[in-house]
C-alpha cells in the first residue's frame, strides 16, 4: 500500500499565505530574481528515454507542505494514509502530530521531513516521477519553479534525497526551463497538455526548444498546449480540465457564454480535432459543471473560481473539493460514473479556493518503486456478437513478469472467469475472449504478477472497477480471402471482404523474429455490403536473413475496436546463386558445404585435388530452389587442399578447402 508522507518546512509566518497567483510584491521581485541551483544530482537529461508517470498510476505515496489550511490538509492526510504514505514537510512534526491527534486522525504511513518553505502549493513546485524502461529507476525531474519563492523551489532535491533517488533539474543553459506544476498533465505514454503559459515563460527559447527539453528530460514527445483562459488568473490548466485515464479527459463546463466556458469549449475542440489517444483513437469526454460561488457568480462577474477538476487520484481514492450541496450531489455521481470503483470523497475546499487553489493544488504524487506498468487500450463498444474478441496488453516490471490473466464475466454476482494471456514476444500479452450473444455486457479487467510477488490490476480498482463494454448484433468486417505472392524480391499480400461497418481501415504487421511490427496502413471502405478488395506490398524482403516470414492483418474500425486475420506464413526463395565456405575450414575428417540456388534447377557438386583431378561425387540431380547443405568426410584422403565447385544451370562457383590428418 502507499505511505502518505509530509514534510514540513520551517517558513515566515507572513508567506505561508502566499496565494497560488504572484502578488503585486513577487510581480516586481520576479525581474530580478535569480532562482537557486541545485546542490545535488543533475542538470543534464537522463541518458535513457524516460517515461513520465500518469496520476492514476500505482504510487508509494503523496507529498503535502504543512501551513495554513489545516483543517484541508488534516483531512487529506486522513485519506492518503489508507492509500500510502504521506511525506509532510513541516516546521515542526510534533506540532503536526498534535493536530492530527487533537482532529481523531492517526499517525500511520507519516514521514516527516523538516525543511524550509514558503508556501503550501506543492503541485506547483513539487517533483515529477520518471521511469526509465516505462517501470525501472524511479526518479525525480524538477523545473524552474514560476514564483520567486526559493524555499519552495529547492523543495524538490530534499524529497529526493530523503526518498533516496536521483533527480534530473531543468535549471542549467541550454536545458534552462521554467514550469508550473498546475499547468501540467500527462497520459503516461509520452503526451503532455499545458496551456500556453509555458510559452509565455519562456520567452528566450523557442517552442521546439521547449518540446526538446521535455522529451530529453521526462520523455514529453507530444506536447499539446491550449490558449490561455481569460479569467482563470494563472493559467494553470488543472483548474478547468483533468486526464483521469489515457483517453478520457474530464472537462469543466459553464453555461453558455459565461467566464473561460468560451475559451474551455475552444481549447477541448481544438484537442479533439488534431489528437487522438497514445492507442490512436478519439478521446473520451465527460463534463463537469463549474459551479458559481455562494453569491451565484462567476469569475467573469467577480465570483470565485470553482472548480471540481482540481482533485486528485491516490491509487484507489480520489479527493475532490467540494462547496455547496446542491452542485457538489451532481459533482459526485459524475465522478463515480466517470472512475467506477474508485473511493470518492471530498473535502470543503471554500476557504482556499479564494487564492486560486484547491486539492491538486496542494498535493503531488510520488511513484512507486518498481511498479507493474500495464498498458490496454480498453474495448470500445459495441462489440459484435458471436465473435472471439481479442485482448492485448503491453506488461513490464523491473524484476519481470511471472503471470498475466484476463478476468472477464458477463454477470458480476457469479464472479470472474480467468484466461491466461500468453507472451507474443518483448512485453506484449495477448488472450481471446470467446464470443458473446448480442446484448450481453462484458466486464473485464487484467492482472499481472511481479516475480516478486506483487499483483496490480488494471484498471487499479478492479475487479469493482472492472471496465464494461456493450456486446450487440453489430455486423463486423466479414474479410473472406486472405494470401500472399512472392515476386521480383518482394510479398504482395491481397485480401477481399464481404461486408464492412465503421471500417477504418488495416494495420499490416510483419514478424520475422518474435515480435509483430507494424509496416503499413490501407484505408478501409467504411461501412458497405459490397465486395471489396485490397492489397499491400512489402518492398523489404531482400534485408531479412530470414527466410520465413510471417504477416497478419488488424482490422481497426473508427472507435478503435479491432480484430485480428489469420495469420499468413511465406517462405521466401533465394534471390541469387550461391556458394558458400565450407565449415569448419581447415577440418578432420568431416565439413559441410552449403549452397543456395534460385530456381529448380540441374546441380553438380565435385571435389578435386589440386591438380584438377575428381576424388569426390557429392551430388548430381535436379533440385528445387532453396538452400542445401551437403556433407563431406575425407577421412581416407590425404592431408593438403582441395577444391569444390558447385554448377547449376548457368551458375559455376568454386571455393578451396583444407585438410588436416
Amino acid at each position: 500500500s502507499l505511505i502518505a508522507i509530509i514534510f514540513v518546512f520551517s517558513a515566515v509566518v507572513t508567506a505561508q499565505d502566499l496565494p497560488n497567483n504572484l502578488t503585486k510584491e513577487e510581480v516586481e521581485l520576479l525581474k530580478t530574481y535569480i532562482p537557486p541551483q541545485p546542490v545535488e544530482g543533475f542538470t543534464t537529461p537522463p541518458l535513457y528515454t524516460p517515461r513520465t508517470m500518469a496520476e492514476w498510476e500505482e504510487l508509494q505515496g503523496i507529498m503535502i507542505t504543512w501551513t495554513s489550511y489545516t483543517s484541508i490538509l488534516s483531512q487529506i492526510v486522513d485519506y492518503a494514509q489508507e492509500e500510502g504514505l504521506v511525506f509532510i514537510v513541516c516546521s515542526d512534526s510534533n506540532s503536526v502530530k498534535s493536530y492530527l491527534t487533537a482532529n481523531s486522525i492517526p499517525l500511520n504511513n507519516l514521514r516527516f521531513l523538516i525543511r524550509p518553505f514558503n508556501t503550501i502549493w506543492c503541485r506547483d513546485y513539487g517533483p515529477w516521477t520518471i521511469y526509465k524502461d516505462d517501470s525501472d529507476s524511479l526518479s525525480f525531474v524538477d523545473w524552474i519553479y514560476n514564483r520567486p519563492r526559493p524555499n519552495d523551489d529547492v523543495l524538490p532535491e530534499a524529497l529526493a534525497n530523503y526518498i533516496g533517488i536521483p533527480i534530473y533539474s531543468t535549471t542549467q543553459s541550454p536545458y534552462n526551463l521554467i514550469h508550473t506544476g498546475g499547468n501540467f498533465m500527462t497520459d503516461g505514454h509520452g503526451t503532455g497538455f499545458s496551456s500556453k503559459l509555458i510559452l509565455n515563460e519562456n520567452p528566450t527559447k523557442t517552442e521546439p526548444e521547449i518540446d526538446a527539453i521535455m522529451s530529453s528530460f521526462m520523455g514529453i514527445d507530444r506536447f499539446i498546449k491550449m490558449n490561455n483562459l481569460p479569467y482563470d488568473v494563472i493559467h494553470h490548466i488543472d483548474m478547468h480540465i483533468k486526464l483521469i485515464d489515457e483517453e478520457t479527459l474530464l472537462v469543466g463546463q459553464y453555461p453558455a457564454g459565461i467566464s473561460d466556458g468560451p475559451q474551455i469549449e475552444a481549447n477541448l475542440q481544438y484537442i479533439l480535432d488534431n489528437f487522438q489517444t497514445c492507442y490512436g483513437r478519439q478521446y473520451n469526454v465527460v463534463r463537469i459543471p463549474m459551479p458559481p460561488d455562494q453569491s451565484g457568480l462567476y469569475p467573469s462577474q467577480g465570483g470565485d473560481y470553482r472548480t471540481y477538476t482540481n482533485s486528485i487520484i491516490i491509487n484507489k481514492t480520489v479527493i475532490i473539493p467540494t462547496y455547496q450541496y446542491q452542485y457538489d450531489t451532481t459533482a459526485y455521481r459524475i465522478y463515480r460514473e466517470a472512475m467506477p470503483g474508485y473511493n470518492i470523497v471530498g473535502i470543503n475546499s471554500n476557504s482556499i479556493i479564494p487564492q486560486l487553489g484547491a486539492i491538486h493544488c496542494i498535493t503531488k504524487e510520488i511513484g512507486a518503486f518498481n511498479p507493474i506498468f500495464i498498458s490496454h487500450g480498453k474495448l470500445r463498444g459495441p462489440l459484435s456478437a458471436g465473435i472471439p474478441i481479442p485482448v492485448e496488453a503491453n506488461i513490464n516490471t523491473p524484476s519481470g513478469i511471472s503471470n498475466v490473466s484476463l478476468f472477464w464475466s458477463v454477470d458480476t454476482t457469479a464472479g470472474f472467469q480467468e484466461i491466461s494471456m500468453t507472451n507474443t514476444g518483448g512485453d506484449l500479452y495477448e488472450a481471446v475472449l470467446p464470443s458473446l450473444p448480442a446484448f450481453d455486457t462484458l466486464f473485464y479487467y487484467i492482472s499481472a504478477s511481479a516475480s516478486g510477488g506483487k499483483t496490480i490490476t488494471k484498471p487499479i480498482t478492479a475487479p469493482s472497477g472492472a471496465w464494461e463494454v456493450e456486446v450487440s448484433d453489430y455486423v463486423p468486417v466479414e474479410l473472406i480471402s486472405f494470401s500472399a505472392n512472392v515476386i521480383n524480391n518482394a510479398v504482395n499480400l491481397i485480401w477481399q471482404t464481404a461486408t464492412e461497418t465503421n471500417n477504418q481501415g488495416f494495420e499490416v504487421q510483419r514478424r520475422i523474429d518474435e515480435n509483430w511490427i507494424v509496416i503499413g496502413f490501407v484505408e478501409g471502405g467504411g461501412t458497405t455490403s459490397e465486395t471489396q478488395n485490397y492489397s499491400f506490398t512489402d518492398e523489404q524482403i531482400s534485408s531479412f536473413n530470414s527466410k520465413q516470414i510471417f504477416y497478419r492483418l488488424k482490422q481497426i474500425d473508427f472507435d478503435g475496436s479491432f480484430n485480428y486475420s489469420e495469420i499468413l506464413e511465406v517462405t521466401l526463395a533465394p534471390s541469387s546463386f550461391s556458394l558458400e565456405q565450407n565449415y569448419p575450414n581447415p577440418f578432420n575428417p568431416s565439413t559441410t558445404i552449403k549452397f543456395t540456388i534460385p530456381e529448380k534447377s540441374f546441380v553438380s557438386l565435385k571435389v578435386y585435388d589440386m591438380l584438377g583431378r575428381e576424388v569426390r561425387d557429392l551430388l548430381n540431380e535436379v533440385k528445387e530452389a532453396g538452400e542445401y547443405s551437403i556433407d563431406f568426410n575425407a577421412g581416407e584422403l590425404a592431408s593438403g587442399m582441395y577444391i569444390y565447385q558447385l554448377n547449376a544451370g548457368e551458375y559455376s562457383g568454386l571455393k578451396k578447402m583444407v585438410f588436416m590428418k
